[in-house]
């Protein structure tokens, strides 16, 4: 007998077809012989819908307030596929984060989870019960409701399996595994059989939205076997290990893009050793974590400094710098470029096969794609280009790197 996590996304359970075809699954894979442990998102949009509903009534909700609204969406799910189960004979109960032993940080609307106590699971599953568990949520020390960020139910699923020492995680979603890129976009993607967590954590990071990338830190943290597969297809889908096989020839395993990005410059800063040391600190105790950094030389001992973050920290960002300019040797003149996507290629093959470069370079020129920003490292490079251009810039670094 095995243990099984199996994660739904919220496109799978969006109405009640889908709820019933997951069940299925759910049952299918307990009448195998195994135990289950079952994560689920909110249904459809409903996440979209409950954030529509605050904007209704203000433009500044209070974290606490918005985590307690935005973690009802999946309490919905819980009970409705608990029921949908039941219906078919299979016993399930259903559990929120906290029932489920998730203890998180302070941070509202993208908290950590600090510790997972499986006492609660591994009883319901001693009861010869499918658990059916709310992803995205936990409890906080302080007793609050706290949420995980955008595809936290990705991450509650693999904290599970890594808890309960479960056999495997799937990952259901819409899409039969991991592409070289998005099918809907790039027709000649191809699904990769296999790939290493290093290059899935690149591609999760750099905007794959697949897999949350939180969720791939802790597959490599404590070595959760983990697949991603269909809900709507039964096949086999992409296996996230250690080491995968390489593609022959091929020395990329995706191109990717994010567009919710901003770029921030700070103008004329002193040309001192601690000036990013503070200004950077300053970001990161306000919880807000900086992507790409450029330096560039100025004149009479000044600077400028370039940097991304995420679109949804851009506003609080340039608050705290402009207010504490001081503390950082600035003069409070912050730029601002919310126009800006970002597009990575990923692979293990990157630094290790000539020519990488060239034929990047030569894919962009072609379609006149200007670049404003780049990052290497041994298995990525990231470009900062127009968001106008992000579309035809991944097909095309797509196509001139993966062959029919």
């Amino acid at each position: 007998m095995a243990l099984i996590v199996q994660k739904f996304g919220g496109s799978s359970v969006k109405d009640r077809d889908h709820l019933f075809r997951v069940a299925h699954i759910i049952d299918d894979t307990r009448r195998a012989g195994n135990d289950v442990v079952v994560v689920v998102s909110a249904q459809g949009d409903t996440t979209d819908e409950l954030l529509a509903k605050v904007a209704e009534i203000t433009c500044n909700p209070s974290p606490r307030e918005l985590d307690m609204l935005l973690s009802t969406g999946e309490q919905s799910t819980i009970a409705l596929l608990t029921m949908a189960l039941h219906a078919m004979g299979c016993p399930a109960v259903s559990l929120t984060g906290w029932q489920a032993g998730f203890w998180t940080d302070q941070a509202y609307t993208k908290a950590r989870i600090t510790r997972m106590d499986g006492a609660r699971l591994s009883r319901e599953l001693a009861r010869n019960r499918v658990v059916v568990v709310a992803g995205f949520q936990g409890l906080n020390e302080q007793g609050n409701i706290t949420t995980l960020g955008r595809g936290g139910s990705d991450t509650s699923a693999v904290a599970i399996a890594a808890a309960l020492h479960a056999d495997h995680c799937q990952i259901y979603t819409d899409v039969e595994g991991i592409y070289t890129a998005d099918p809907r976009k790039v027709p000649r993607a191809r699904k990769l059989k296999e790939i290493s967590v290093d290059e899935m954590l690149e591609l999760a990071t750099m905007g794959s939205q697949v897999l949350n990338s939180r969720s791939v830190e802790l597959t490599k943290k404590y070595n959760v076997e983990l697949e991603v597969l269909s809900s709507l297809h039964p096949e086999k889908g992409t296996v996230v290990k250690e080491t995968a096989q390489a593609m022959e020839e091929i020395p990329i395993k995706g191109v990717t893009k994010d567009l919710h990005i901003s770029v921030i410059t700070l103008l004329n800063l002193p040309d001192a050793p601690d000036t990013c040391f503070q200004v950077f600190r300053l970001l990161a105790e306000n919880d807000i974590s900086v992507d790409m950094i450029l330096q560039s030389p100025g004149r009479q001992e000044r600077a400028d400094l370039r940097f991304t973050v995420a679109a949804a920290d851009e506003a609080q960002a340039v608050k705290l710098l402009r207010e504490n300019a001081a503390c950082y040797g600035g003069t409070g003149a912050v730029k601002v470029d919310p126009s800006c996507a970002k597009v990575s290629i990923v692979g293990a093959g990157v630094q290790a096969h000539s020519g990488v470069a060239v034929k990047l370079f030569e894919a962009l020129s072609r379609c006149n794609i200007s670049v404003k920003m780049i990052t290497t490292s041994e298995i990525k490079v990231s470009m900062i280009l127009h968001k106008r251009d992000a579309d035809l810039a991944v097909r095309a670094i797509h196509d001139s790197f993966i062959e029919e």
